[in-house]
């Protein structure tokens, strides 16, 4: 509500302003310097005294005050409370001198409950009676005579023991080794190497390297990443995309060798990784030197740790979303659940597309950086769980970062200088429970032809049937399968398109899986000719009604799309029943749906006189009607091509 002065300089936003010392404590039980504490503008001040007033939005009588001090412990004079009508009640006086204590949580209990309720607190200090600089981080009333303490936010349920396992001298050397990211399927681990010998350039900057699983389990000799992705300059992979032939490179490469601020994407082809090309974010000027990346599975969220104008302090975590025209938009800040005046950086974004693990020493904890995770909690990506610290297993007294996890939720691969071979290693741990991601399914296949059964490159899309989160991939014969990660809990459809064929979708349900496996879906485009049939799995309807589900819409304007690109196509829609229930409200209900269909397309551009429509009943089953899973089959829609 008032103070008497703050720190700032021009290379400061929010970092040690009065409003740092608002909420829960963000050092103790650590004690030191932080960013995130108030700290007054001078240091050994004996003339003026320093204060800072904060209100709550609880009125209560209150037992006790605790007051964060996490730095430059003891300068605190006195302490006053306003009641609810702003009358000023002196609460304590400090008549002891300072010890030698760096930091603690000073917990004023008082004889009785007070009989007022209490509006604010005014702390106040002289900054001559401790020398260097004096914080308070936090501020708290409570109404037990319990001393309120200061914790590190723990993640439910962890281990008491977890092993951290080095990776050895086939991945890790001397010098320093960050950044790991797996590839999806846990057979490839990518890493930066800085200033090793074996490095591009005359400066030895960072290089991607990289180690394969072996058929042992261990990971083979480490290699160096061929050009073009390495060169003399710093070289750095952020993430790779589910299909595992996509790499989000730091940095923005020039076509003269030279780098700038940025990423890129590299795609493989069937020589090797190409050039990586510029990824365009709308209004983004990071005011860091570093910044790091994470890319979610769908391949259209973009998770970023940089520092922009609206910085709650250092880097920030922001979310940036792909756009119909392939730029990213504008980053948006993902909140103060998340952010701190400290750096949050070295985001990962799980393959569940909700778990997000990030490293900062903004929030209590063991070492000068700690790893976190946190949950989205809804589609906006701005709203997250308070996030919680890895614990003392994982985290060290030292530096820790760049948690990655692969696919499968197994291990996790992260930095840390504890028992390094040198600088920074990679470790890995098995996953806890506790902060695993939830459980995935890795989708891959092929498109191809119906009539000959050759590849075809098409596009692939994944829609989910209950949120519309959708997925797009792109097949390409030459260099293989497609393949993308999927959350469980869902249903979803799929389908593949490309021109001159008619594309048909399937229905993929992971609602009850419970482990991570991988399914091999192949998908099938028939040739645009007059004759031509195909069912439509993926029109849903009510059960025993006509109304169509939104699900089925991606289907329908797969339809509108071909028609529109053949004007002269005609077709024939046929709705077909089980054999359950009355058999003319089948064929009624039949000619029903079929009649929905049509409309749907004939509001979305597609003239009346195009198409037919005929509803069949239970008469023309496909399967036996002795079990629901087999009268599914039954209950169809298809399409005709009557004339091209």
């Amino acid at each position: 509500m008032a103070f008497s002065s703050e720190y700032a300089d021009k290379e400061t936003t929010k970092e040690n302003r009065a409003i740092q010392v608002l909420g829960k404590p963000n050092k103790l039980p650590q004690v030191g310097y932080s960013v995130c504490a108030w700290q007054p503008m001078t240091q050994n001040n004996s003339i003026n005294e320093e204060f800072i007033i904060v209100s709550f939005d609880t009125l209560m009588p209150v037992r006790q005050i605790a007051i964060a001090e996490n730095f430059g412990q003891g300068a605190i004079t006195h302490v006053d409370v306003f009641d609810e009508n702003n009358n000023i009640h002196p609460i304590w006086i400090n008549n002891t001198p300072p010890t030698n204590e760096l930091g603690k949580m000073l917990n004023l209990i008082l004889n009785q409950m007070t009989t007022f309720k209490v509006r604010s607190v005014r702390v106040s200090l002289n900054t001559s009676k401790v020398k260097g600089w004096n914080q308070i981080d936090a501020i708290a009333i409570s109404q037990s005579d319990q001393p309120i303490k200061a914790f590190i936010n723990l993640a439910n349920n962890m281990p008491s023991q977890i092993v951290k396992e080095n990776l050895g001298k086939n991945v890790n050397s001397e010098f320093r080794e960050l950044a790991p990211v797996i590839a999806p399927d846990g057979k490839t681990l990518y890493y930066t190497r800085w200033k090793h010998p074996a490095n591009v350039g005359y400066a030895k900057k960072q290089d991607i390297w990289f180690s394969e699983l072996q058929a042992d389990k261990t990971w083979g000799p480490a290699k160096p990443f061929p050009e073009p992705i390495n060169n003399s300059e710093h070289n750095a992979i952020c993430a790779i995309y589910p299909d595992g032939k996509t790499l989000l490179l730091n940095n923005v490469y020039m076509p003269n060798g030279e780098m700038s601020k940025g990423i890129s994407i590299s795609q493989k082809t069937a020589s090797g990784w190409g050039f990586p090309e510029q990824v365009a974010i709308i209004d983004f000027k990071n005011k860091s030197e570093y910044a790091e990346y994470s890319i979610a599975p769908n391949g259209r969220i973009l998770l970023i740790s940089a520092q922009l104008d609206d910085t709650e302090g250092g880097k920030d975590l922001y979310v940036s979303f792909l756009q119909d025209n392939k730029s990213w938009s504008r980053p948006v800040n993902l909140g103060k659940s998340v952010n701190t005046a400290e750096d949050e950086g070295m985001p990962f974004i799980a393959a569940d597309s909700k778990t997000l693990y990030f490293s900062t020493k903004g929030f209590p904890g063991y070492g000068n950086n700690d790893l976190f995770v946190t949950r989205r909690l809804d589609d906006s990506w701005t709203k997250w769980s308070e996030p919680q610290n890895l614990g003392p297993m994982i985290n060290t007294s030292e530096w820790d970062g760049y948690f990655t996890i692969s696919a499968v939720g197994d291990y996790g691969y992260f930095s840390s200088q504890e028992k390094s071979l040198g600088e920074e290693d990679i470790f890995k741990l098995k996953i806890p429970e506790a902060i695993k991601p939830e459980v995935v399914v890795q989708v891959s296949g092929g498109v191809y032809n119906s009539a000959d059964k050759k590849p075809v490159g098409a596009k692939v899309k994944v829609q989910s049937t209950m949120d519309g989160d959708t997925v797009c991939v792109t097949f390409d014969p030459a260099t293989g399968d497609y393949k993308f990660m999927l959350p469980t809990k869902k249903k979803y459809t799929i389908s593949a398109s490309q021109k001159g064929y008619l594309s048909s979708s399937e229905v993929l349900d992971f609602e009850n899986e419970k482990d991570f496996h991988e399914v091999k879906k192949n998908l099938f485009l028939f040739p645009i000719a007059a004759g031509q049939k195909i069912t439509l799995n993926s029109v849903f309807f009510e059960q025993s009604k006509y109304e169509l589900l939104p699900a089925s819409f991606q289907e329908l304007n797969h339809i509108v799309a071909t028609m529109r690109e053949n004007p002269k196509m005609e077709i024939m829609l046929e709705g077909h029943t089980d054999n359950q229930g009355d058999w003319n409200e089948n064929l009624k209900l039949s000619k029903q749906r079929v009649t929905e269909v049509k409309g749907y397309l004939v509001k979305n551009g597609i003239e009346e006189k195009r198409i037919q429509v005929q509803g069949y009943g239970s008469t023309r089953p496909v399967a036996s009607n002795n079990s629901e899973e087999k009268r599914k089959l039954n209950r169809r829609v298809e399409v005709t091509i009557v004339k091209i």
